[in-house]
């Protein structure tokens, strides 16, 4: 078993990076295994819509996001985690996560996520909000935890002072594995995620 953990923030030992850290020390103590990948601080290019992830099966921009998506395959949860900029998550995790479940969501599809966020003050549940919109719409089970999914500090040294923020990381990493765990179990019982249905309308028809 194991959880990709994808930080979004552009320092790669930042606040975001003390959070999952956290919520990894609680998955790794239950036995489920790790790994995190630093989207980077280079420029990326956002999704252009040009379709031709449907013909290659992957992002015809070739970076970042391809490596996420190839390791998503091989992996049973995940958590995404970035700090607030302007009440909002970074927009580079955005477009991380618009190109990886455009183009290869079903690598995503029935595993449990988690998102996580870190803010000095404020915009920490609208940011969470945001995050949990594309596991919602990609079949994921969201994992809760005993508060909203977030650590204070202005500074990576300040976070680890934020007692509940750390204790609420902790909580996921433990909720996440138990849901791992029980999916696991089903599946050796022959119990598979079930079929969705799917109808694709718009507004005017």
């Amino acid at each position: 078993m194991k959880v990709l953990l994808i930080n979004g923030s552009s320092r790669p030992n930042g606040c975001t990076s003390v959070a999952l850290k956290a919520v990894a020390e609680a998955l790794e103590a239950e036995g489920v295994a790790t790994e995190t990948v630093f989207i980077g601080n280079k420029p990326m290019s956002d999704c252009i819509a040009c379709g031709k992830c449907r013909e290659m099966g992957k992002c015809v921009f070739n970076d970042v996001v391809n490596e996420i998506t190839e390791k998503a395959g091989e992996c049973d949860g995940f958590v995404f985690g970035c700090p607030v900029y302007y009440a909002h998550p970074s927009a580079r995790l955005l477009t991380v996560m618009d190109r990886a479940f455009y183009s290869a969501g079903r690598q995503f599809a029935f595993k449990p996520a988690a998102a996580v966020v870190s803010c000095r003050r404020g915009g920490a549940s609208a940011s969470f909000d945001v995050i949990n919109k594309y596991f919602t719409i990609n079949n994921m089970p969201v994992v809760s935890s005993t508060y909203w999914n977030d650590v204070h500090g202005a500074q990576p040294d300040q976070v680890p002072q934020d007692k509940e923020g750390i204790t609420t990381m902790h909580n996921i990493g433990r909720n996440m594995a138990w849901l791992i765990k029980c999916i696991a179990l089903g599946r050796e019982q022959g119990l598979s995620h079930p079929k969705p249905e799917k109808v694709f309308t718009n507004f005017i028809r």
